[in-house]
């Protein structure tokens, strides 16, 4: 991976002439992300994140971390948080913006003995399991990683929206796989990033992944457009 997506984020960060990232999924046109939009304060962030950021608490991890932008509201909140990301380049931009524990990791890579009472995962938290049959070992790996009250804060979206309706009403989804399994395209200043898998999942679909690996899960909250946040607890 040439990691464009963290080279926006320090791009922005260090001023840097920072451009537009391009996005493009095997079911939607190329689309225009400013960079600045991964830099927003609270009080511009979705109202799901700003409920999730308001229920973490204790020794709080960031999945996924990106720019920061989570993390530092937390941070100047006083609460114990570490911000990961597989992303060296966000993660030096996050350690620009003063997130004192901040590095390089992927998830799954944690030691087991690290115990988190909040675990956030947001922006499309489910992005990262990449296909409906990675979910259970990731959602294994989550549960390793949380306190015995602790929980987990994900976000997602149905875009069963996306897709066609036949006259009947009914949706027009690929006969294989699950439709909520996107492959993306990301480009930035020229270049172009590897294709990547990312994961968009139903509510029912994720209830039915946590009651299969002993996890309990509610709606906290549903967004305008087909998006929810949930919390998962042993």
């Amino acid at each position: 991976m040439k990691d464009l997506f963290g080279q926006a984020i320090l791009d922005y960060q260090t001023q840097n002439n920072p451009e537009d990232l391009i996005t493009e999924t095997n079911i939607s046109e190329p689309d225009e992300m400013a960079v600045a939009y991964l830099f927003r304060s609270y009080k511009d962030m979705p109202k799901l994140e700003q409920k999730a950021l308001q229920l973490a608490q204790g020794k709080i991890l960031d999945v996924g971390c990106g720019a920061g932008s989570h993390a530092l509201y937390l941070q100047e909140k006083g609460l114990d948080i570490t911000a990961i990301d597989i992303s060296a380049k966000a993660i030096e931009a996050c350690q620009l913006r003063g997130i004192q524990n901040a590095s390089t990791q992927h998830l799954l890579d944690l030691e087991p003995t690290a115990k988190f009472d909040t675990i956030l995962l947001l922006m499309n938290g489910t992005g990262i399991f990449g296909s409906l049959q990675e979910t259970s070992k990731y959602l294994h790996k989550l549960k390793s990683l949380l306190t015995d009250k602790g929980q987990i804060l994900i976000d997602s979206s149905d875009i069963i929206y996306m897709f066609d309706q036949d006259e009947d009403g009914a949706y027009e989804v690929p006969a294989s796989g699950y439709y909520g399994e996107l492959i993306f395209t990301l480009q930035y200043k020229g270049q172009t990033e590897k294709p990547f898998p990312w994961l968009y999942l139903d509510y029912n679909t994720l209830q039915n992944a946590c009651h299969a690996n002993g996890l309990q899960i509610e709606l906290i909250q549903e967004g305008e457009h087909f998006d929810y946040l949930a919390k998962i607890t042993r």
